[in-house]
């Protein structure tokens, strides 16, 4: 594989932007990687819980069969922390406080079965491969997964479980989501069970000290090519050989401008619908009904994991918010005791419009109410993903109502000399960081394989 020196502009220092233009220099090209943040990461955010220790503002959680990822933190030194758990679980469903041995919540497991049953069945019926073209395609892109829940499931406690669960894997209001997608993306990240578990599962572990290393580990191998502060606002195609990236900020008035023989727009849907492409795209990246992934995290610093010795796990599912759940994300040796609090869903949503401050005093009273033997936390910090500019949401872009039969068909269809990646273009686990990896690792590839010979990727112009 040889780039032999073609200019490749990357917009977007994520995962998958970092990823293929390591891949990119590899094979020889000449790249430059342009991001908005003052930081690399993207959706991948170290969030400090104590003086040397950092949580997962972001993307978190790993299993075994994410097999690129693996390879990829084994090859930057980096190594994992185990997210299994020892105690009881805590539960607030309606008001009621419950501790137990189960991970799941106290409602009824025969409903919660056969739940699980239809979902199982509309995963099946999925093409994993081209979701636009499954069976029932038209109809599950159409229908909304809130819509689904009130024409086919019955049962109270199951009406009740789903928005909580389809927040917690997807970071989704049902209403926002077509049945097609929520199928999708159970399936695109290896099943129902899979994705739902923590040992032997997608949630099996986190990379020990923050996600955020693998990603400034790949930056420190890119050195300069890495531009911070480099909002895109738009990308023209001068004639079939340049392509030039326009890039400034509203607030100072700079502008600059990047030529390249090809680039690769990494970063989410709805970012990219606002970037002005000339010649404009055939086809949208985004709808009016593409939504943003609806979750805030919360962590939440103690002096050490002090629910441990109350024998509680620090695992709690509440019905009603903002806490929808939270998790023991203490680091293995126990520094510091670290909560991570989901606000996930239509929560999110509420949770965001609220104030700095309100938002700490809703977190730390429902912390109180699910943990009341707990001393104050010392530390509370918010990481409000629907409000962030450069992300619109996390974990990943929600499809909307026929999003999929829209969207899908030119999710990585280059145009012209633009290609794409992000997690979002990945049809393998879609929405999480292999998936980011393996979109990454996709485009490079293409590009290497397709792109003319040119001269080195230059700034151009700075006013």
């Amino acid at each position: 594989m040889n780039g032999n020196g073609m200019r490749v502009v990357v917009v977007g220092a994520g995962l998958a932007g970092l990823t293929a233009a390591v891949d990119l220099v590899a094979a020889g090209a000449d790249v430059t990687v342009l991001e908005a943040r003052d930081r690399v990461g993207g959706r991948m955010h170290g969030i400090p819980v104590s003086e040397d220790a950092f949580a997962d503002g972001g993307a978190a959680y790993l299993g075994v069969r994410h097999t690129e990822l693996l390879a990829m933190l084994r090859e930057n030194g980096l190594g994992l922390a185990s997210t299994g758990m020892v105690g009881d679980s805590t539960f607030l469903v309606a008001d009621r406080h419950t501790t137990t041995a189960s991970r799941m919540p106290p409602l009824d497991a025969i409903a919660l079965g056969d739940l699980f049953d239809r979902l199982e069945e509309l995963v099946e019926q999925v093409v994993p491969a081209a979701p636009w073209l499954s069976p029932r395609a038209e109809s599950l892109d159409r229908l909304t997964a809130a819509r689904w829940l009130a024409d086919e499931v019955g049962h109270p406690d199951a009406r009740t479980f789903f928005p909580l669960f389809i927040g917690e894997m997807m970071a989704a209001d049902p209403a926002a989501i077509s049945v097609l997608h929520m199928a999708f993306y159970l399936s695109s990240g290896g099943g129902i069970r899979y994705l739902n578990a923590f040992q032997g599962g997608a949630q099996e572990w986190r990379i020990d000290g923050g996600s955020h290393q693998l990603c400034e580990a790949l930056a420190a191998q890119l050195g300069d090519r890495v531009r911070l502060g480099e909002p895109v606002y738009a990308i023209d195609q001068e004639g079939p050989d340049t392509v030039v990236v326009q890039c400034g900020s509203a607030g100072d008035g700079t502008r600059s401008q990047y030529r390249a023989d090809r680039v690769v727009v990494a970063i989410p849907p709805l970012l990219a619908q606002r970037i002005e492409f000339r010649p404009g795209l055939p086809s949208p990246r985004a709808t009016t009904v593409t939504g943003r992934g609806c979750a805030i995290k919360v962590h939440l610093s103690y002096p050490a994991p002090l629910w441990r010795e109350q024998g509680l796990s620090g695992w709690s599912v509440s019905t009603h918010g903002p806490l929808l759940s939270t998790v023991d994300d203490s680091p293995p040796d126990q520094s510091v005791g670290v909560l991570t609090g989901f606000v996930t869903g239509a929560a999110a949503s509420s949770f965001s419009a609220l104030s700095p401050v309100q938002q700490r005093d809703a977190a730390l009273e429902h912390a109180r109410r699910l943990f009341p033997q707990l001393p104050p936390p010392t530390r509370c910090t918010v990481t409000d993903w629907v409000a962030e500019e450069y992300s619109r949401g996390c974990y990943a872009a929600l499809f909307g109502p026929g999003d999929w039969l829209k969207l899908g068909p030119t999710l990585t269809a280059p145009h012209g000399r633009v290609h794409w990646a992000g997690t979002e273009t990945s049809l393998e686990f879609f929405g999480l960081m292999e998936g980011a990896i393996r979109s990454g690792r996709r485009v490079a590839n293409e590009l290497t394989h397709g792109a003319e010979p040119a001269s080195a990727s230059r700034k151009v112009m700075s006013l």
